[in-house]
């Protein structure tokens, strides 16, 4: 037996098609991940599988030589997974009914992407390795977020609520449209509601994705929406009426205003999402980055770079999972 799988499900049918699927190993990044992932699954309606994938390097001990120890192990791992459901569900609005447990015998990696035909998207913990150490050894979320057919959404653990708050009020006060920057303010856990969800867009296909998949999750979130165009020059093409001079930054500028504004204009915005558009002339990868530190969720495309030249070279999807200060998701 290589395969153990138990099923935990009710009949009742989620507000987007497709489970979160959500990768555990119980580590503190996993734990993150898995709160996460029920607490979005409450505001939505979705199932959630909770995959544990495992290997006899994982400190599984020898393999079982017979189906009575190997019944033993599959007990022992549905113990472990449902106490872990039990711990992160303490608190969260979610519906035990729409819970799976899977058990998978593989690495992280490949069981998760099993698993991704009947998902929504992909939930994992970002490791909390050196960025040195995140590019020598590569991590699960990096390669999943380059291999997935789906979003995959990596989750950055958090920090006790009264220091998100006082980053919070930090954001609030270097706002320049707050309505007053200088006042000070008792800081509480609703607070980080203020924080939106950023998604980045480049006028592309793979961002006009991104863009769709942003909206629906502001709206199960009720955030207010940032929709942002990092560029360069190289990344607008060929500017009509510039065909045989370079335009300036100024003209640049504008275009990408243009290209951000069209996108937000052809995209299926519900009435009353509060929703705001920006133009930035910054390497993309670093916008998304600096975008984080005051964005409850950052949203980009994948788009580019995969596999062994994202990995040595680089790509905008890896830098900003690498590198964000909040939970990311690559829309595919």
């Amino acid at each position: 037996m290589t395969e153990s799988t138990e099923h935990v499900a009710g009949n009742g049918a989620g507000t987007y098609p497709g489970d979160i699927v959500v990768g555990v190993d119980g580590s503190d990044e996993s734990f993150a991940a898995l709160k996460w992932a029920l607490a979005e699954a409450g505001r939505s309606g979705q199932k959630v599988n909770v995959v544990f994938a495992w290997t006899h390097s994982w400190d599984m001990g020898d393999e079982p030589s017979s189906e009575e120890a190997w019944t033993r192990m599959r007990g022992d791992i549905s113990r472990s997974l449902r106490e872990w459901v039990e711990q992160a569900s303490e608190g969260v609005d979610f519906d035990p009914a729409n819970l799976k447990l899977t058990s998978v015998k593989a690495s992280g990696s490949t069981a998760l992407l099993r698993m991704s035909d009947s998902a929504q998207q992909i939930v994992v913990g970002r490791r909390s390795l050196g960025r040195v150490a995140r590019w020598l050894l590569g991590s699960v979320s990096s390669s999943l977020a380059e291999e997935a057919k789906v979003p995959v959404t990596v989750v950055r653990p958090g920090n006790d609520p009264a220091t998100a708050s006082v980053e919070s009020d930090i954001a609030a006060a270097l706002n320049p449209d707050s309505p007053d920057p200088a006042a000070t303010t008792v800081s509480t856990p609703d607070d980080e509601h203020r924080l939106p969800v950023v998604v980045g867009i480049d006028g592309s296909k793979g961002s006009r994705r991104a863009l769709d998949f942003a909206i629906g999750a502001a709206v199960t979130n009720d955030r207010p929406l940032q929709v942002l165009f990092c560029w360069q020059m190289k990344d607008l093409g060929q500017l009509p009426g510039y065909e045989t001079t370079v335009p300036s930054v100024k003209e640049g500028q504008a275009h990408a205003e243009q290209v951000v504004r069209d996108a937000v204009a052809a995209a299926d915005i519900p009435a009353g999402l509060d929703v705001q558009a920006h133009a930035f002339h910054i390497p993309a990868g670093k916008g998304m980055i600096s975008a984080s530190r005051y964005a409850n969720r950052v949203i980009i495309g994948s788009r580019g770079l995969s596999g062994f030249d994202a990995h040595f070279l680089g790509s905008v999807s890896r830098q900003v999972v690498d590198g964000a200060e909040c939970t990311v998701t690559v829309v595919h």
